[in-house]
């Protein structure tokens, strides 16, 4: 007999309060990014998005992975590279 116990990981209770048209801001820059277009390009992230950047949640894609809306257009960003910007901060 087997027991399997899920819990959620830690980043994925912090990204729980994300939802579309939320306020975002980078923690850490991703090395590549994914365009959010019909036919998507992946670019090595060379200062496009930076620590301190932000953006607004568009869609929500599989496996914690998100459209944001920055002012260079629309990328594919996995959760972990960005948390939500609290307008109290």
């Amino acid at each position: 007999m087997f027991a399997i116990k899920c819990e959620a990981s830690e980043s994925s209770s912090s990204n729980s309060k994300l939802e579309i048209g939320s306020a975002i801001i980078f923690v850490d820059a991703p090395q590549t990014i994914k365009t959010a277009t019909s036919i998507p390009c992946l670019r090595v992230n060379t200062g496009f998005v930076k620590p301190g950047d932000v953006g607004r949640i568009v869609a929500r894609k599989p496996k914690d992975v998100w459209a944001v809306r920055l002012t260079m257009g629309t990328y594919l960003i996995d959760g972990k590279h960005f948390k939500p910007l609290d307008i109290d901060e």
